[in-house]
């Protein structure tokens, strides 16, 4: 259990990667504080989960995209379990899709406050304590859409994704001087209420099928890439963002 004595902050987690995340990331050792917007129920369930793995755990409703909050967050989240270790900004969702040539400027404002200013806003609050202490490991969410522009009505979303990876880079370079790395992981077509959300059941077969793995991925997959990276053994990684599609991004 590579990460006894560590400590998570998984955004997102009650559900999908986050969920998986938390979990996988007690499995390892971790005690875990996830936060949840509308799923309280789900959330709870993870926490009764990690507790019943013998971690520490704790849920936090918040709304990320403000500043006030996500400090707030960070700190009940070290009031519960101690100091932060790992941070998880596992932020983000498309909203509605939308062409640009309708698209409202609320629209495209909303997506970057969502996916961009809530990962910086997160990121900072951690940053704050994870500095000063010499230490950490922050692992931010992009999008296969931050590289291949994403699919119909999603510019936005995929615009705030490639920034995200973007700011992933350009905080690794900045901060890794202290002893903080930071790495990203870039999700493809994985089976989650996103997809269920704003996917065919027909266009998602045909996205398996033309996929090397020939098959969706499991939140899982993504889980183990989190894992890998807030651990030791990613130790000289920095600034990278992983690809989690089963080679769908070679195409």
């Amino acid at each position: 259990m590579e990460l006894i004595g560590k400590r998570a902050l998984v955004m997102g987690g009650a559900s999908g990667i986050g969920k998986a995340s938390s979990l996988a990331l007690a499995q390892a050792g971790a005690d875990v504080v996830l936060t949840y917007w509308s799923s309280a129920d789900e959330a709870h369930d993870v926490v009764a989960q990690i507790r019943a793995l013998g971690r520490q755990a704790q849920a936090i409703k918040a709304d990320l995209t403000d500043a006030a909050i996500a400090e707030r967050v960070f700190a009940e989240a070290e009031g519960a379990i101690g100091e932060i270790d790992i941070l998880f900004a596992n932020i983000g969702g498309l909203i509605q899709r939308c062409r640009v040539a309708e698209m409202p400027l609320t629209l495209w404002n909303e997506a970057m406050n969502l996916n961009l200013t809530s990962t910086f806003l997160i990121c900072q609050a951690a940053l704050k304590r994870m500095e000063p202490r010499g230490r950490g490991a922050i692992i931010t969410m992009s999008s296969l859409a931050a590289f291949d522009g994403g699919g119909p009505g999603s510019a936005h979303y995929a615009a705030s994704k490639a920034a995200v990876a973007t700011f992933t880079r350009a905080l690794a370079k900045e901060v890794g001087p202290s002893g903080v790395r930071v790495n990203g992981v870039s999700p493809g077509l994985i089976a989650t209420r996103f997809h269920d959300t704003f996917n065919t059941p027909a266009n998602r077969q045909a996205i398996a099928e033309r996929t090397p793995a020939r098959r969706e991925g499991a939140p899982e997959d993504v889980a183990n890439v989190v894992v890998f990276l807030a651990s030791e053994r990613a130790a000289f990684l920095a600034g990278e963002i992983v690809q989690v599609n089963g080679g769908l991004g070679l195409y």
